[in-house]
């Protein structure tokens, strides 16, 4: 029996969690908001994560009836992310790892999410649509790696609609997709002439900003909202069928920020059900930037016996899920 303590903070949210082997003990966290028509800006994003790291560290340790002697293995995101946040939250890790002598373990953000996915839904051998702020990923499984087959040339769907939020002065509160998914649902005219960019298994999402920008003053924002969503989200399942159908797969789990939106999850499933398959979804608990994530990877390394020294523990804004090596799986 282990127990990791993992930390995140790659982004916007700050996390805690707690992991004994396979059981949740605990799973905090807090999110930068910033004003309507903002983006989080590294410096800005990091202060707040300092600001709230030790109150959450200690509420995870309260909340598992724990102290820190009794916590085996300190892990934390490598990356990818935004530097200045990822530097923070490293060197929390690292402080106390030296402090209390215990051993870190580097993480990669990416492969977290479908570490989770797979443990909290029970997926077997599933495609991951991995869709978030800062990636969006069609991946497979095969010979200890994570293969993309699909991704985006450009932006991120998360970043996307982040930034139509911010054109659109649509509040960050509690985040800029959720505000877009509730004025979506009260769209009722779809704009016919946006861009629909699918190139193989890959998609491009700037064009697509590029019309928003050009157009938004003359089409209402629930409309706007409603045909953005419908365009993104139809090219993001052609992709995963593809590639469903290049591995001939049954087994399809949705993971990142974005995977909580029920738009995305309903075109999924339909496509699913299509193929005589299974889609595998999580809400925002675990869909969302997490500690428990973290730490779930962070025991899974250890119990592999992949160790990393303090040269090894340097971020890196650009961390690719397919360079990962996934020992603990056949």
């Amino acid at each position: 029996m282990m127990i990791c303590l993992g930390i995140e903070g790659s982004a916007n949210k700050v996390g805690v969690g707690i992991m004994k082997n396979e059981k949740l003990l605990s799973n905090v966290r807090k999110t930068f908001v910033p004003a309507a028509g903002c983006g989080f800006e590294p410096t800005e994003t990091a202060q707040h994560h300092r600001t709230h790291i030790i109150s959450l560290i200690k509420q995870a340790l309260l909340d598992s009836s724990l102290s820190l002697g009794e916590v085996d293995v300190i892990a934390f995101t490598k990356g990818p992310g935004m530097a200045v946040p990822l530097i923070s939250m490293s060197i929390v890790a690292r402080t106390i790892a030296l402090l209390w002598n215990k051993p870190l373990s580097a993480v990669n953000h990416c492969v977290a999410h479908i570490e989770m996915g797979r443990l909290i839904t029970r997926a077997d051998n599933p495609v991951v649509l991995y869709a978030s702020g800062g990636n969006t990923q069609v991946i497979a499984y095969c010979n200890k790696r994570y293969t993309i087959f699909g991704e985006t040339l450009d932006i991120a769907v998360g970043n996307f609609l982040d930034r139509v939020a911010r054109l659109l002065n649509i509040s960050n509160d509690p985040s800029p997709g959720y505000n877009i998914e509730q004025m979506a649902s009260r769209g009722t005219n779809f704009i016919s002439d946006l861009p629909y960019n699918v190139k193989g298994m890959d998609i491009s999402l700037s064009g697509l900003l590029a019309k928003i920008e050009a157009i938004h003053s003359h089409h209402k924002t629930e409309d706007i909202c409603y045909s953005v969503q419908e365009v993104v989200f139809s090219m993001m399942t052609e992709i995963t069928e593809r590639v469903m159908s290049h591995v001939d797969s049954q087994e399809l789990l949705l993971v990142g920020g974005v995977g909580c939106n029920i738009r995305l999850q309903k075109m999924l499933n339909d496509m699913c059900i299509q193929r005589n398959a299974k889609t595998f979804s999580m809400d925002d608990r675990f869909c969302i930037d997490n500690g428990a994530m973290i730490a779930h990877v962070g025991l899974l390394q250890q119990k592999e016996g992949i160790e990393f020294n303090l040269k090894d523990t340097a971020v890196t804004q650009r961390f690719r899920t397919d360079s990962v090596f996934i020992k603990w799986r056949y």
